[in-house]
């Protein structure tokens, strides 16, 4: 219990240095939650008139292409967040601080811990910062206070999965520049599923790919709970993948701090 208590307590104080270095450099922050905001203007007004004709699956009496829109490019604001995380543990590790740590008698685990934690806090306030947005565009969802419970439950389970992987990314990239770059495919795959159109509209083979990769199913269970479409299958698979994620980035991370410790 003591050394739960121990790493609970350094936890808590690598959160509130994260917290406060996010809040001191805002840039980035602000950065990854400008561009989903600007994804949203440009493909409702600028495209949504075009591939919002014949969109079917919106609730009835809804024909609006934001309702349509809003659930991946709000999902897209969690997988953004994923840039913060592996440029804040690259820097960390690069600055030599990581090392500084491991000299010192606190927890091990409470480095990455401190960093998932504070990335996930500031990942799910971006996401409601282009909820609102999106609401104030005209994203009229229909869901219950449960179905909301829901909907924010598995945006957090995909953040803190994704949040895990960029720690790994960040831990294993050679420099900030190249920790940026690697995570990007995470943040423009929603793109490749049924975030903009449906996949039913896709050529034979990227229609495979998008049913078939781990967002589309997140965006349509998101869609479903939101706007009181059919879910099928959708959620049972978008919780395996959010696990699974998880799972792979919290051991890939853990095992790569561990590696570098014993260098």
């Amino acid at each position: 219990m003591a050394t739960m208590s121990y790493a609970a307590r350094d936890s808590r104080t690598m959160l509130r240095r994260n917290l406060k270095k996010a809040l001191r450099y805002p840039s980035l922050t602000l950065t990854v939650v400008i561009m989903p905001i600007a994804m949203l203007l440009l493909f409702n007004y600028v495209f949504g008139s075009a591939l919002g004709t014949g969109i079917s699956g919106l609730p009835t009496g809804s024909g609006d292409y934001i309702d349509y829109l809003a659930p991946g490019i709000i999902l897209m604001a969690a997988t953004s967040g994923a840039l913060t995380t592996a440029i804040s543990v690259c820097s960390d590790k690069t600055e030599g601080i990581v090392n500084r740590f491991r000299t010192m008698p606190i927890s091990p685990a409470s480095f990455l811990t401190g960093h998932v934690v504070g990335s996930v806090i500031q990942t799910m306030a971006s996401v409601t910062l282009v909820t609102g947005v999106a609401l104030l565009m005209g994203f009229r969802p229909t869901a219950t206070p449960v179905e909301w419970l829901a909907v924010i439950g598995l945006l957090t389970l995909l953040t803190l999965a994704l949040t895990w992987l960029s720690a790994g990314i960040g831990l294993v990239a050679k420099n900030v520049e190249t920790a940026s770059n690697i995570p990007m495919p995470l943040t423009f795959l929603p793109f490749l599923g049924s975030a903009i159109v449906p996949t039913e509209s896709m050529p034979a083979g990227l229609r495979w790919f998008a049913e078939y990769q781990p967002f589309t199913p997140i965006i349509e269970t998101l869609r479903g709970l939101w706007l009181g479409t059919g879910i099928g299958s959708s959620a049972p698979i978008a919780l395996a993948w959010c696990v699974a994620l998880t799972l792979v980035g919290y051991l890939w991370a853990r095992r790569t701090f561990k590696s570098g410790a014993k260098r």
